[in-house]
């Protein structure tokens, strides 16, 4: 017997561009259109289908603009990318922080020069049109606690039990 397949459209099309998203059983694919912020659509996403614990398979597509960093150690260094790249990875994580969706997403992108460029992504507007895989854990919730230590959040895969 076959799993149940959704197709749901979500946001407002008089508003902004809607993305679409299906699944089936834990997998969904997503299409995000041209304009949209990737962290708040995917941040919506979440809190619509209640995801807790997941992961960013993957994603291609494009981005008008975005900026990524490089932690060395204290803080993110941001590289402000103001031209259109062309997404080659895009794969992360989602878990729980302050009782919100919390994502940690790093990136390669090409330029028109074609040369790649990398890192944690900090913030991306869609370009066109970016496609994502997603993979949740139902019944599961992972943390994001702020770690003194590092000065970030830290994936927790077991939040609230003592190790």
């Amino acid at each position: 017997m076959g799993a149940i397949r959704t197709t749901t459209q979500i946001g407002s099309p008089d508003l902004r561009p809607a993305m679409q998203a299906t699944h089936d059983g834990t997998r969904w694919m997503l299409r995000l259109d041209d304009g949209q912020d990737l962290f708040a659509a995917l941040i919506e996403f979440a809190e619509k289908e209640n995801v807790a614990a997941g992961t960013v398979l993957f994603g291609i597509g494009m981005f008008r603009n975005a900026a990524i960093g490089y932690w060395d150690g204290t803080q993110y260094r941001p590289h402000e990318l103001t031209t259109p790249h062309e997404v080659v990875a895009l794969h992360g994580s989602i878990a729980r922080a302050d009782d919100a969706p919390s994502l940690h997403l790093h990136t390669a992108l090409a330029g028109p020069d074609h040369h790649l460029l990398g890192g944690h992504l900090l913030r991306a507007t869609v370009g066109v049109l970016q496609e994502v895989a997603i993979d949740t854990f139902p019944g599961r919730a992972f943390g994001r606690p702020f770690v003194e230590s590092w000065g970030l959040r830290m994936l927790d895969l077991e939040p609230g039990t003592s190790r």
